[in-house]
Parts: C-alpha cells; sequence; structure tokens
C-alpha cells in the first residue's frame, strides 16, 4: 500500500497492492494500522455503495454538517473522480484533483472534510463506487457547486452527460465562494 500526496493538501491517492493468480486477485481495501502507518483516517462512520450507468455523472456534492471526508474507490467499472477544494483560506481554494479509479488499477481517493466531490463512468459498463466516511449523513448538512462551472475548468471525458436534477441545480462557484464555509477536521 502506498499514498501518493496530490497538488491539494490533504487529497490522497491511495495506491493498493492486488495479489493475483489463477484463480483472480485479493484486494486489503482498509487495514487500521496500515491506514494509521501512512497518515490516513482509520475512524469512519459510515460505509456506502452507489451504482451507476454508463454516460452518468454526480456531483459536486460535500457535506459540511457534521463534516465528512470520504475514502472513494471502484469495485466494477471506472470512473474519472475529482475533488474541488471548498475550504476558505486554502491556498488551493477553487482547485481541483482528478484521477481514474477502477477495479483494475486498485486505487482509492482519500478527500478530506471540505472538498467537494463528483465522479462520471467511463465505458460502456455500469460502475459501483464505495465510499467510507467520517460522518454520518445529515440531510440538511449537504451542499455542492455545479459540476460544468467554468470557473473550475473540470475537464470531464464526457460529452452531455446524464446529472440528476439537483445537481443541474447547484450553485455556481462564484456563488459558493462569495460565501465559503469554513470546515473544521
Amino acid at each position: 500500500m502506498r499514498v501518493v500526496d496530490t497538488l491539494i493538501a490533504g487529497v490522497k491517492i491511495v495506491e493498493l497492492d492486488t495479489h493475483e493468480d489463477a484463480r483472480g486477485y485479493f484486494i486489503e481495501r482498509f487495514h487500521t494500522e496500515k491506514f494509521a502507518a501512512l497518515g490516513l483516517p482509520t475512524d469512519f462512520k459510515q460505509d456506502n455503495h452507489s451504482r451507476s450507468h454508463p454516460n452518468v455523472l454526480r456531483g459536486m456534492h460535500y457535506q459540511h454538517t457534521p463534516a465528512q471526508g470520504k475514502l472513494v474507490g471502484v469495485i466494477r467499472g471506472k470512473i474519472w473522480d475529482v475533488g474541488v477544494d471548498v475550504r476558505a483560506g486554502s491556498p488551493t481554494f477553487g482547485q481541483h484533483v482528478a484521477v481514474e479509479l477502477s477495479e483494475e488499477n486498485g486505487r482509492l481517493l482519500w478527500l478530506p472534510a471540505g472538498i467537494a466531490h463528483g465522479f462520471c463512468v467511463l465505458g460502456d459498463g455500469p460502475a459501483d463506487v464505495t465510499y467510507k466516511v467520517t460522518g454520518i449523513y445529515k440531510p440538511g448538512g449537504e451542499g455542492g457547486i455545479r459540476f460544468d462551472d467554468p470557473d473550475l475548468g473540470i475537464d470531464w471525458p464526457l460529452k452531455n452527460p446524464m446529472v440528476s436534477e439537483r445537481d443541474a441545480q447547484l450553485p455556481a462557484w462564484q456563488d459558493y465562494a462569495k460565501n465559503p464555509l469554513h470546515w473544521d477536521e
């Protein structure tokens, strides 16, 4: 297991070890002691699993009450996973990180609280995405920013993605940036 820092403080790519033979493969996706030794969180409150069809884009979402970090991985298919720094005062405020996560590459993406998250499905099949989160989901404690806001400059690898009505109505980056949230980790 290895950790790769990104350009956004706290956002990390976790490269997992795959043990493969003629029968298939085995991947250790979480290990408390190894995560702690690598400076990754170990106190997760909830596990989530979503399935998305080809051409689906979800995001950009965050939860501020309670603040929630996410450990994102893919157990089937492949996604283009994106995190946007929405932390007031951060030197990378408004910048993003994007990485491909798939069942083949054995990567996870750690997004601390204050990083908005979104992804799109790549390829012709569905994607099953898992999330370990550090805060319990609470309706009313969530927010988001439009995935296609030109001020964010995210180069999504899909044309005309399928998005939810909710995601299509999320506020623009400039609206958020005028009065950003302050995040406690």
